[in-house]
This record gives C-alpha cells, sequence and structure tokens, in this order.
C-alpha cells in the first residue's frame, strides 16, 4: 500500500511544507501592519469563507475530470497567494492573497479522494495516517524554517519560500502523479446537486455534522494557539515556529506507530472516539499549562487525538460514500470545515481578548465533548466500523 501512496504522500509533504510556514507566523504578520488580534480571526475566516465555497465545488469536478487537474489547480492559486504574502504592503494585499489561495484552494479533500481511490476501504484509516505523517512531517520543518528566516530576514522571505515549494508541488504533480479516478462507463456523473445530497444522505450526514461541530471547536482553537503561547510562555514568533515543529514531530510518531495500529484493532469509529477522549484532556488542562512538563503532555494529548480523528473521520466519510460521490463528500466535508473557520476564529480571539484562556478553551472543549457523544451513539448504527 505504501508503494501507491508515495507521489502522493511526497507531494503532501512538501505542499504543506510551505503551508505550515504560515501557521504561527500569521498573528505576527497581521501584527506587523499594526492590526489587533480580531484581525487574525477575520483574516482565518475569509479564508474559510473561500473554501466553504469552493471546496465542494472542486471536489465535485474533480469526480467529474479527475482529481489530478483539480490538484494542479489549487497548487497555482497557492502559488500566486504566497508570493502577494511575500510583498504584501498593507493589510488589504494580505487578505486579497488569502482570497486567491482560498478559493482555489481543493487539495486536501481531493487529495483524500485520491487516496481513497488507491486503497481499500479496511485500510483507509491506515492510509490516512501516512497522510498525516506527510502533513506532520511538514509542519516539523515549515515552522523551523520559517522561525529561522523571520528571525534573520523579515517576513517576506518565509513566504517566497512557501511559493517556491508549491511551485515544485505543482511541477511534480504534473510530471509524476497519475491520475487515481478511474470512471466505469456506467457511472452516474457526479452533479452539482450531489453537494446538497450528501448533507441528508443517511449512512454520511451525521458523520458530516459530527465533523462540523469538532471542526467549529477545533477551528476556533487553532486561532488562538499561537496568542495562547504568547500569554503563558511569552513566545516570540520564532520561539512559536520551534513549538509547532515540536507538535509536527510528535504527530508524526504517533501516526506512523500508532493510529495504524489502532485502527486494525478497534476499527474507524472507535479509534475516533478515543482520539476525542485524548483531546479532551489536552483541552482541559491548557489553562494550568504554564511548565515545559506540563506543555509536553498538553502536545502528547493534541499529537495522538488529531492524529486518530484526522485519520478516521476521512476513512469513515469514504467508506459510506458511493465511489461516484467520494470527491464530493469529502469537499463537502472540508466546506463544513471552512464554515467553523469563518466564524470561531473571530469569537475564539475576541473572547480571548475580553476573558483570557479559561473561557476560550472552555467553547473548544465543550464542542469536542458534543463530538464525541455524536461519535458514542454513532456506534449503535455503525457495527462495522466500529
Amino acid at each position: 500500500m505504501i508503494l501507491k501512496l508515495l507521489p502522493i504522500l511526497g507531494i503532501t509533504f512538501i505542499d504543506i511544507l510551505g503551508f505550515s510556514i504560515l501557521i504561527p507566523l500569521m498573528p505576527y504578520f497581521v501584527k506587523h501592519f499594526g492590526a489587533p488580534d480580531i484581525v487574525v480571526g477575520g483574516l482565518f475566516a475569509t479564508f474559510a469563507l473561500c473554501q466553504f465555497i469552493g471546496g465542494p465545488v472542486w471536489g465535485n469536478v474533480s469526480d467529474r475530470i479527475g482529481r489530478k487537474a483539480v490538484l494542479i489547480v489549487s497548487q497555482i492559486g497557492a502559488t500566486i497567494g504566497w508570493t502577494m504574502l511575500a510583498f504584501a504592503p498593507n493589510i488589504g494585499i494580505v487578505f486579497l492573497a488569502r482570497v486567491i489561495e482560498g478559493f482555489s484552494g481543493g487539495n486536501i479533500s481531493v487529495t483524500q479522494a485520491y487516496v481513497s481511490d488507491l486503497v481499500e476501504p479496511a485500510k483507509r484509516g491506515r492510509a490516512f495516517a501516512y497522510i498525516g505523517a506527510a502533513f506532520s512531517s511538514g509542519l516539523v520543518f515549515g515552522p523551523l524554517a520559517g522561525g529561522f528566516l523571520v528571525a534573520r530576514y523579515g517576513f517576506a522571505t518565509p513566504f517566497l519560500l512557501a511559493a517556491g515549494l508549491q511551485l515544485i508541488t505543482l511541477v511534480v504533480t504534473i510530471l509524476v502523479l497519475p491520475e487515481s479516478r478511474q470512471k466505469n462507463a456506467e457511472e452516474k456523473t457526479a452533479s452539482l446537486a450531489d453537494i446538497k445530497t450528501s448533507l441528508l444522505e443517511r449512512s454520511v450526514a451525521p458523520i458530516l455534522w459530527q465533523k462540523l461541530v469538532f471542526s467549529l471547536g477545533l477551528y476556533g482553537w487553532f486561532a488562538v494557539f499561537t496568542l495562547v503561547l504568547q500569554a503563558q510562555f511569552g513566545f516570540d514568533a520564532s520561539n512559536a515556529s520551534y513549538f509547532f515543529c515540536v507538535f509536527g514531530l510528535a504527530s508524526v510518531i504517533c501516526q506512523v506507530a500508532i493510529v495504524g495500529r489502532m485502527t486494525d484493532a478497534f476499527g474507524d469509529r472507535v479509534s475516533s472516539n478515543i482520539g476525542f477522549v485524548v483531546l479532551l484532556v489536552g483541552f482541559a488542562i491548557v489553562p494550568f499549562v504554564h511548565t515545559i512538563p506540563f506543555a509536553i503532555v498538553m502536545v502528547s494529548c493534541f499529537s495522538l487525538g488529531l492524529s486518530l480523528v484526522n485519520a478516521t473521520i476521512p476513512a469513515l466519510l469514504s467508506t459510506h460514500a458511493p465511489d461516484n460521490m467520494r470527491g464530493t463528500i469529502l469537499g463537502t466535508a472540508s466546506s463544513l470545515e471552512s464554515v467553523s473557520g469563518m466564524f470561531m476564529p473571530v469569537i475564539s480571539t475576541y473572547v480571548l481578548q475580553a476573558a483570557g484562556v479559561a473561557p476560550t478553551v472552555a467553547i473548544t472543549f465543550g464542542l469536542t465533548t458534543a463530538a464525541l457523544i455524536m461519535g458514542l451513539a454513532a456506534l449503535r448504527v455503525e457495527p462495522n466500523t466500529a
């Protein structure tokens, strides 16, 4: 299985290597223009709104014309967006750059659909763990490179590096990546109407709504994660980048060494529920994390919990999705995730600014609890995936 996935694993690694440069730097980049914390949330929300529109459309297009062409479009948009960030003279251009990348973006859901095309249902949890490991490997080196470059050369250099990496993925996709979508001549062609259908389909809809609930909490948390590190540890942009590097390394270890074994032993649904429980432990201790030992426990919980959830939810969706709608359904899932990004970053950054860390993390804790309850309820109706 690993040999079949090598091309997409390599592309995912290079793609995320560039993207992960942005995550810890963006709040500091926004403040570089003299903007307040709430603008950080607004920027995340703008990007998410664009992905909300683009995600299901590009997923649907990939069902009709193939995954490779959509990945190429996404990579072109990302290259343009990163280049604009590097030379942005004001916050307006920063917003425009994120709009361009957001509308063209479809690579995450299309990558998931690509993997689902190649791997049988029983092995998809492990396959998505490998994709997660490639993703997290990028999180190791991207923030490390970004922290090093921003400390010595300013913000433009790491963003130009990200643009160059996106250009590499574009070339590799065109020259190396084979098309995975083998369409049956008798198969019904997916349509845009199938986006709405997926939200009502009995076997898929509960998983989509669970993903939405969890994403509401997760997007709220990631919007303030760097700001919480700054508040509780006094981290600057370089320190935050190095911290994300450690988080990425821990995630790689979990995805390669643990997730596949757990999904093989317990199934995707039970493994997903275990992931939610571990995340709840991590969120519960956030307000008390002021020392390195506590930070290690927090990072361990986030790494294992997210590794499990991010591998198993797409596996559950792809298992229940019809072959001709797989990209559409995964794109719809990505769009629901973007709904979270439209609202929660603004809410969480405001709550952090007004009330502090504990009330902010309580929002994510409550939503993750709701997602766990939905997962436990699903055990009764998903015996084959439990």
